[in-house]
């Protein structure tokens, strides 16, 4: 028994001084943290259910920072210690609190997403078939197609009436409140189809369409009495006319609520972790930050990254170019925006994937984040050869390893999935253009991007660790 005693503890000894360790995040929670642990989760779970779609999370983060003294960019002197904010289309977001070195020396930038998928209304939505009146979808991102039919599903967006006024739509959110479902063809039907259909190919994009009403106008010589009577109800809610849609922003959410997971309750499953978590943990690390840190910092809100990051509001956008550039001009620094961002610090705040045990075969297990060993660091991102992918430095990996460990931040690092089974891009690549240094850092996620994603709380608080010591960093 005292030999064996004996070898375990040599062996401790030996991983130690290779620096390998098995423990979890759970494991290296020092006293007092798991508290933090389950009130941050409780938080997130709050956020989830409030703030779905890019115009939500801004709105309800404007809210939450003017609590806590951050005022409009045209308001804010810049000196050190003030705090700023200031959006772009009601669908980015700036917050900026003004470090002692001003921009002169280096910000330091996290920046996340705040889209995530889902089924965008077409402009002409509705069409009536089969005793059924249905809204033509189209689906914005990566999604599996087979998760989305039998769904739940809430309706989120904004409409600008004939006269201009804006209109907010939110329904299905509520116990109360109707939602939306795409019906899916039972197995007893087509079964042929569906043994010899790829698992993409089951359901067609156009097939996407989710059932909007039943009950047909009372009019004996109307055609398309169930439109009509729909269109009809509409009007009477809110005010709308079928012009409308043409300046509308709807979309059909998954309707679930967040849940705890597992008889632990460690985990939380939610709609849209992929990238609301970072964005959470961001702006809760910023909001947290101890005094007028040495570095000003910034934290970022793109959208579009789930399709490119394309537009005028993703991160292939100008947008934090001529922010930077405005606070140059402010200042009358001699630098450029483009040399404050050349030296800047970034992380890409973005999940990524983790390892899923039943599914080991398109993974490589010795470069994957697993679920409950904290925050995950990733080199490079990209595909195959390493395609469209953004790599950070050796230095700058130096500079974030001895950091978090001097701060006792648990981290582990990944790659997304097998060289020639997985792959994927962030915002990263748009950011290193400048010749910043930049790194993806995020929690791993489970079912990613399906309607219902599985997070570690555990992850999610060594997420809001990291960001924090980074933001407060010298």
């Amino acid at each position: 028994m005292a030999e064996k005693e004996k070898e375990k503890k040599e062996s401790e000894r030996i991983k130690e001084e290779l620096g390998i360790n098995a423990e979890t995040a759970w494991e290296k929670l020092e006293e007092g943290e798991q508290k933090k642990v389950w009130k941050l989760g409780d938080e997130y779970k709050q956020f989830l259910a409030s703030a779905k779609t890019e115009r939500e999370i801004v709105a309800w983060s404007i809210r939450e920072i003017e609590k806590h003294g951050f005022k409009p960019l045209e308001k804010s002197n810049l000196k050190p210690g003030d705090k700023a904010w200031v959006h772009n289309k009601h669908k980015n977001l700036a917050l900026l609190l003004m470090g002692k070195n001003g921009l002169e020396n280096g910000l330091r930038v996290i920046v996340s997403h705040v889209d995530a998928l889902r089924l965008d209304w077409k402009i002409n939505p509705f069409y009536e078939d089969s005793g059924m009146a249905l809204i033509n979808l189209h689906y914005y991102g990566g999604i599996k197609k087979y998760h989305w039919v039998n769904t739940p599903l809430s309706l989120h967006g904004v409409v600008f009436l004939k006269d201009g006024k804006k209109l907010e739509i939110n329904l299905g959110e509520k116990e109360e409140e109707p939602v939306f479902v795409i019906s899916d063809l039972l197995p007893h039907v087509g079964i042929k189809a569906f043994l010899e259909k790829k698992a993409s190919e089951l359901i067609p994009g156009e097939s996407l369409d989710a059932i909007g009403a039943t009950i047909p106008l009372k009019e004996k010589d109307a055609t398309e009495k169930i439109k009509l009577r729909l269109l009809k109800l509409l009007h009477e809610k809110y005010g709308l006319v079928e012009e409308d849609f043409f300046t509308a922003e709807l979309q059909l959410l998954p309707a679930v609520k967040p849940k705890d997971i597992g008889f632990d309750g460690s985990l939380i499953g939610g709609y849209g972790h992929d990238d609301r978590a970072c964005s959470f943990a961001g702006l809760k690390s910023i909001l947290d930050v101890t005094g007028t840190p040495e570095h000003t910092c910034l934290l970022l809100f793109m959208d579009k990254e789930e399709i490119g990051s394309v537009g005028a509001t993703g991160a292939d956008s100008f947008f934090l170019e001529n922010f930077v550039h405005e606070l140059c001009t402010k200042l009358g620094t001699q630098k450029t925006a483009k040399k404050v961002l050349a030296e800047a610090y970034f992380i890409s705040a973005d999940v990524t994937a983790a390892l899923d045990p039943k599914y080991k075969e398109f993974f490589d297990p010795a470069n994957s984040s697993m679920v409950g060993y904290g925050v995950s660091i990733e080199k490079e991102t990209g595909y195959g050869g390493k395609y469209d992918s953004s790599q950070a430095s050796a230095e700058y990996m130096s500079f974030i390893r001895k950091l978090f460990n001097e701060n006792k931040v648990v981290w582990q690092t990944g790659e997304l999935g097998k060289v020639d089974e997985g792959g994927g891009g962030t915002v990263a690549k748009f950011f290193a253009r400048y010749g910043c240094e930049i790194i993806d850092i995020g929690p791993p996620v489970l079912a990613m991007h399906s309607p219902f994603e599985v997070l570690s709380k555990v992850d999610l608080y060594q997420t809001y660790k990291a960001y924090k010591v980074f933001f407060e960093s010298k």
